[in-house]
């Protein structure tokens, strides 16, 4: 009777304050609809209904570009897009994922060694995942899980669509077969193990963490294994903006080299007294050896440190500006903050680019339309995929109109601060 308790409560009503808190009043019957097209898929994929849903959202960065892998500050948000799965146990003995429009994943729970040939695959992320559950304990002897996943965080958007999946399926572990006992930065820290481990991918800890964790979130990652997180109260809609992610049009393939070349860069620097990352380097300590630092590391990776030092303080006074209210203080920030990755830390262009140059172009003209007012920056890793933009609402429908006559439709994409993490929905 459990199982067929979810559809009902769904088409009564039953799970709409959970709804309207992830999603809003106004997308609450698409929602609601998005909701009973899982259960269906669910039912017809597996010949049996879910049990419960689970969602995590994308995450959008606020500050601190490119600060986390070198463990510093970051500012953080869950967003309103999200990967949403219908899912129920079974007794297989395997993890049976169907994310809609690709392949069925499964993965047997009596072999949860690192495959090389799934090396950046679905599959590797949800073996990591439960291989990591298992060496904390988890027991799942007689235990298996299907789901049919949903994802509305675009691909390449820089709002981490890969973190949403690590955390939904970490979230849906969690609650079925360990009782809830991994806390949501635990979750994440499962979700990053599983990228690097498994995936291949060496990623720091702030996508996961905002997904799991939802709302606004300050995370220091002075010490990775515990880091710091503080929930921070943000109404944009109070405060006379909106959060835009603007689409360049630029993709996110053949840019390895580029991100590779950031932290290779500033761990030549940090080396050079001893440490691996610059969060363990003293800015005074930096400045002194800026000549040897010239010759032994390049011009590059000493202006990308000076982003570094900047961008990590400059992640810490945006939370302080937020919780005093100061929203254009704040704001100020995000400006400074997108001058320095363009001049400093250079992520915007990929190197040797000339003729097309589409995010800084999308940053320019969004300043432009702007005029002075809000803010915009670069998001996420940068050269290729998205710009951030806090615009106006007295101009949002003449930026985004502006903005999606030069990039096309679609490409000026409003978001919503959701104020829950990585959750269950029953």
């Amino acid at each position: 009777m459990e199982r067929y308790a979810l559809r009902q409560r769904l088409t009564e009503g039953a799970l709409n304050e959970q709804l309207l808190i992830l999603y809003g009043a106004a997308r609450l019957e698409s929602q609601r609809a998005r909701y009973a097209y899982v259960l269906d898929r669910f039912a017809e994929t597996f010949g049996h209904p879910a049990e419960a849903f689970f969602s995590a959202p994308g995450r959008t960065e606020l500050g601190g570009n490119h600060t986390d892998h070198q463990h510093g500050r970051v500012l953080a948000a869950g967003v309103d897009l999200d990967d949403l799965a219908a899912v129920a146990k079974n007794d297989s003995g395997v993890f049976r994922i169907l994310s809609e429009g690709y392949p069925m994943v499964e993965v047997s729970l009596n072999d949860l060694s690192v495959r090389p040939e799934e090396r950046n695959t679905s599959a590797a992320l949800v073996r990591g995942v439960a291989a990591r559950f298992a060496e904390a304990g988890c027991d799942f002897a007689g235990a298996g899980m299907d789901a049919y996943v949903v994802s509305d965080v675009p691909g390449g958007s820089g709002l981490s669509s890969s973190a949403a999946f690590e955390v939904l399926i970490a979230t849906a572990v969690n609650d079925l077969f360990f009782g809830g006992r991994s806390s949501a930065v635990e979750l994440a820290q499962i979700g990053q193990y599983a990228e690097n481990a498994y995936f291949g991918k060496p990623c720091g800890l702030m996508d996961q963490t905002a997904s799991s964790v939802g709302g606004v979130v300050a995370i220091d990652f002075k010490d990775p294994a515990h880091p710091v997180v503080e929930q921070i109260d943000l109404d944009l809609h109070a405060a006379g903006h909106a959060l835009c992610i603007l689409d360049s049009g630029a993709g996110h393939g053949d840019l390895t080299g580029e991100y590779a070349a950031i932290t290779d860069e500033l761990r030549a620097v940090s080396r050079h007294f001893g440490k691996e990352v610059l969060r363990d380097v003293s800015e005074a300590e930096f400045s002194a050896a800026i000549p040897a630092l010239r010759a032994e590391a390049g011009d590059r990776a000493v202006l990308r440190a000076m982003h570094y030092f900047d961008e990590n303080d400059r992640a810490l006074a945006q939370s302080i500006a937020l919780k005093a209210g100061d929203f254009d203080g704040f704001l100020r920030l995000v400006a400074d903050s997108g001058r320095s990755s363009a001049l400093y830390l250079q992520n915007v262009v990929p190197t040797g680019q000339t003729a097309n140059q589409e995010l800084m172009l999308t940053i320019a003209l969004s300043g432009h339309i702007l005029g002075g007012r809000g803010a915009v920056r670069v998001h996420g890793g940068g050269f290729g995929g998205t710009a951030q933009a806090f615009v106006p609402l007295d101009m949002l429908e003449q930026f985004t109109t502006a903005v999606e006559a030069v990039l096309g439709k679609g490409a000026c994409h409003v978001l919503s601060i959701r104020p829950v993490g990585g959750t269950k929905i029953a």
